[in-house]
């Protein structure tokens, strides 16, 4: 009404849309509530977490960081005020895979999909991932702490050459310098190949590998590669791999590890966790397992295991392994042989 009341009179609107002109002339002079007040101040803290956050987070991050600010406020009040302001997180993009087996021999998987461990530096998982640029695609091969979900080792080359994976573990080595710790991965032919095993031999690292074309074998590493397609890959389009270099170095070490808030390690970052288990010891939970854990063919899954609450309601019954078709000709994951007692030092 008022942006319309040089064209007509105040008196008429007012009759024609039903309401006293006494309640317009109050409304217009009348103060602002309490309510809107207080929610005009909410906006301006979530519009600046959500910008910190490089624009990323949704709305359970934006409440964490409104809490560790001593704002206590609801979730859904946070909801409903990005939603309000147009605000947003990040949604995924759909996953390409770039594994390609070759015949070399693959070590056991020592993990069975139990990501879980009580202290850095005991369970490491690694994978590859492709960065799109206007020049062609860059490689990205990464090292991840299971415990703390940090990143320790990071590698990109423009090839996806078996130096790639090798640069990202002498990294991992270099900064962390565990001790028997289990580097799992999928079966890769980078992972697979002579180099990569005569490595990880030196360093006293034993490799652990998933089963052929089943992404939820290395779960964690895939949701990491998830969350850097959706809060940096898909919102930028990279014009030169230099350029892409720089964002994933930013994002990785500016970003991800110092301040980047984990559900599933109490909201907390990869570093300030790492920092409360070494603070504090006893006061460490395990993390949540990302995928179900497989059955195997010959028994129940492994004690201590834990099941997602799909997996907890109902079982599945699949025809196939998994559910998954496996490629022509590939070995199943379990299969009868002497995998499973196979010593690391055999494994080139």
């Amino acid at each position: 009404m008022s942006e319309n009341q040089a064209a007509y009179p105040i008196a008429t609107m007012c009759r024609l849309l039903g309401v006293s002109s006494s309640g317009y002339y109050g409304w217009a002079k009348r103060a602002p509530s309490r309510r809107a007040r207080t929610d005009a101040a909410l906006s301006e803290e979530i519009r600046a977490a959500h910008a910190a956050s490089h624009g990323t987070y949704g709305a359970p991050r934006i409440h964490v960081e409104l809490a560790v600010k001593g704002i206590c406020v609801g979730r859904k009040r946070v909801a409903r005020l990005m939603s309000t302001a147009g605000l947003a997180g990040t949604t995924r993009r759909r996953f390409v895979t770039t594994t390609v087996k070759d015949g070399g021999r693959q070590a056991p998987d020592l993990v069975a999909r139990n990501f879980t461990t009580d202290r850095p530096n005991r369970l490491w998982v690694a994978d590859i991932t492709y960065i799109p640029t206007w020049a062609g695609f860059l490689y990205l091969a990464v090292v991840l702490d299971v415990c703390s979900r940090r990143i320790v080792g990071w590698s990109m080359a423009t090839t996806l050459a078996t130096q790639l994976v090798v640069d990202a573990l002498n990294m991992a080595l270099t900064t962390r310098r565990p001790k028997d710790v289990i580097h799992h991965s999928d079966q890769g032919s980078q992972y697979t190949s002579i180099a990569f095993g005569e490595r990880c031999r030196e360093a006293g690292v034993r490799p652990s590998m998933g089963s052929v074309g089943d992404a939820y074998d290395n779960a964690m590493c895939e949701s990491f590669f998830a969350t850097l397609e959706c809060e940096l890959l898909d919102r930028h389009r990279f014009k030169t791999q230099a350029e892409a270099r720089i964002a994933i170095f930013e994002f990785i070490e500016g970003f991800y590890n110092p301040r980047r808030r984990h559900s599933s390690i109490g909201y907390l970052s990869p570093i300030d966790y790492e920092r409360q288990i070494a603070t504090n010891p006893d006061a460490h939970q395990p993390a949540v397992v990302l995928a179900a854990v497989k059955d195997k063919p010959f028994g129940r899954p492994q004690s201590g295991a834990v099941l997602d609450r799909r997996c907890a309601r109902r079982p599945h019954h699949c025809a196939g392994r998994d559910g998954r078709m496996a490629p022509p000709g590939a070995k199943q994951k379990n299969d009868p042989q002497q995998e499973d007692n196979m010593p690391s030092d055999q494994i080139p």
